[in-house]
């Protein structure tokens, strides 16, 4: 299992290049799962199902299982939110994590930067960046190697290239905790 990051300020098209990526990387045979940090509470269940009901209701986890699907809801109450390595030791293996968000983290990364965005580049202040994608042209770093923001095949490249393995990348993580 391999691990690479998607980095890059709200807005600058992260999810978008993760749901184009998925398709290309499926279409090289490989098995894909994403892992995407929220920076406020979410839900994935809704008021009136049961499931939410039980969460309210002060269930730690709540296990919800079809023919079709399982999802497990883990509520933290008074719990410390988990860290990265966390959560990518908790995923079932496949060929490669793709990970939005958690840009704070050491772990290897492929920034994304949108001109219109008006943001400065995350590579300035971090060294996990490994690559750039932008349509932004000038003044890019020599030594990361840089795609355009519709170079889907490309990305696929150096996000194949650029991931390290799922142990490699925990201990990354640990050196950097």
């Amino acid at each position: 299992m391999r691990v690479i990051g998607i980095a890059g300020w709200s807005g600058a098209g992260k999810t978008t290049l993760i749901v184009r990526l998925i398709p290309i990387l499926r279409q090289r045979g490989l098995s894909v799962s994403t892992l995407k940090h929220a920076h406020h509470a979410f839900d994935v269940d809704r008021p009136g199902k049961d499931s939410f009901a039980h969460r309210e209701a002060g269930a730690s986890e709540v296990l919800v299982a079809s023919a079709n699907r399982w999802a497990l809801l883990h509520e933290l109450r008074e719990e410390e939110e988990p860290k990265l390595a966390d959560h990518l030791r908790r995923l079932s293996p496949v060929d490669i994590v793709l990970v939005e968000g958690f840009k704070r983290d050491q772990h290897n990364k492929i920034e994304i930067n949108r001109a219109a965005n008006n943001k400065p580049f995350l590579w300035l202040e971090d060294q996990s960046i490994m690559a750039l994608v932008s349509d932004v042209e000038e003044g890019l770093p020599a030594h990361l190697p840089h795609v355009g923001l519709d170079e889907i095949e490309a990305i696929a490249d150096l996000s194949l290239r650029l991931a390290p393995t799922l142990d490699e990348t925990l201990m990354r993580l640990s050196v950097h905790a």
